[in-house]
């Protein structure tokens, strides 16, 4: 089979990945990459791994994902349609991901939301997402206007600044019975929260991270304690995703991320980088990706986590030596 040819299959079980296929579908992306890839075949080799050997998940070599920030990283021969970047502090060196089929990309983003809260046409999408629509590349400024353009309601939009605006059209979903999702970077949550306290019902509140320096970084408690306080809410919602991903993980306010069908989450031990911790035991995050087909799907995260056996897993930090990024994930 020709590699475009076992490409368009990877893609087709890819969109069709469930429980049952995802470790079998992995080892076949994989074997793909290894191949592809010249840069993950180089690591694999300096590894020592012989990739016809690996037959278990727990056998992947998992890329670290600092080199997305001085490589170019790409599976295959092709022109990207967009490159994402990351935000940083000033005088970081920024990664960069580049995406053959941004297509491909909206239609991973909402299959994972959509595995969770349903159909995205049938909210009305809020974004509040200042610092991420002043600069160019976010990935996630590109997932929530694909959403707000999917959305059956007019009132959905951005709200860079203008908070009258928004608690308008808060007040006006309210009214109407809307299903509504506000999704704001957590600096933007907290200075609407400080300026205008208000209940917003049943609203789904959801925070993507980051105080982007524009604030003192907090616990993710104390944030989500701040948000329910002056918004009357039982839970605050989380989202989990980064430059390097073409999918997300979500939270519904229990402390727990739960990733889409086509990300999964294996926690690596700190001293010793090549070797996998049990469920429940904390150690650093190494993500696998299948919708990052065309670049590479097994990444060694600098962020801290504790993995559980239905999947779910936790953030507990960043690893010491790492820098902070621009979507941090504060503090548990």
């Amino acid at each position: 089979m020709s590699s475009e040819s076992l490409r368009k299959d990877l893609i087709t079980r890819i969109a069709r990945v469930e429980e049952a296929s995802f470790e079998s579908t992995a080892l076949a992306v994989f074997r793909y990459q290894a191949e592809h890839n010249p840069l993950y075949a180089e690591f694999i080799s300096l590894l020592g791994v012989q990739p016809e050997n690996v037959t278990r998940l727990a056998n992947i070599p998992f890329l670290p994902i600092r080199l997305f920030k001085i490589h170019d990283i790409q599976t295959g021969a092709w022109s990207p349609e967009a490159v994402f970047s990351s935000s940083g502090t000033t005088g970081q060196v920024t990664s960069r991901h580049f995406v053959r089929n941004l297509a491909w990309y909206l239609d991973c983003t909402r299959q994972g939301f959509e595995y969770f809260y349903g159909p995205v046409e049938n909210y009305c999408i809020l974004a509040l997402l200042p610092s991420y629509l002043e600069r160019s590349g976010s990935s996630l400024v590109t997932m929530a206007d694909y959403f707000i353009r999917l959305s059956r309601y007019e009132q959905s939009g951005f709200f860079l600044y203008d908070h009258e605006a928004l608690l308008e059209q808060l007040a006006w979903c309210r009214q109407h019975n809307v299903p509504t999702l506000l999704l704001g970077v957590s600096f933007a949550l907290l200075d609407l929260a400080e300026a205008h306290p208000r209940p917003l019902g049943a609203t789904i509140i959801m925070e993507t991270g980051g105080m982007k320096g524009r604030r003192e970084e907090l616990t993710r408690d104390v944030l989500h304690e701040k948000l329910k306080s002056a918004f009357g809410a039982a839970q605050i919602h989380s989202e989990y995703g980064m430059t390097e991903l073409l999918s997300q993980a979500y939270s519904k306010g229990d402390g727990l991320f739960r990733p889409s069908p086509t990300l999964r989450v294996l926690i690596r031990e700190t001293s010793d980088p090549l070797s996998i911790e049990r469920p429940g035991r904390p150690g650093a995050i190494n993500l696998i990706d299948l919708a990052n087909l065309d670049t590479l799907s097994f990444i060694a995260t600098d962020d801290l986590g504790r993995g559980y056996a239905d999947h779910s897993f936790e953030v507990l930090g960043r690893l010491d030596y790492s820098e902070v990024r621009g979507c941090n994930l504060m503090m548990i």
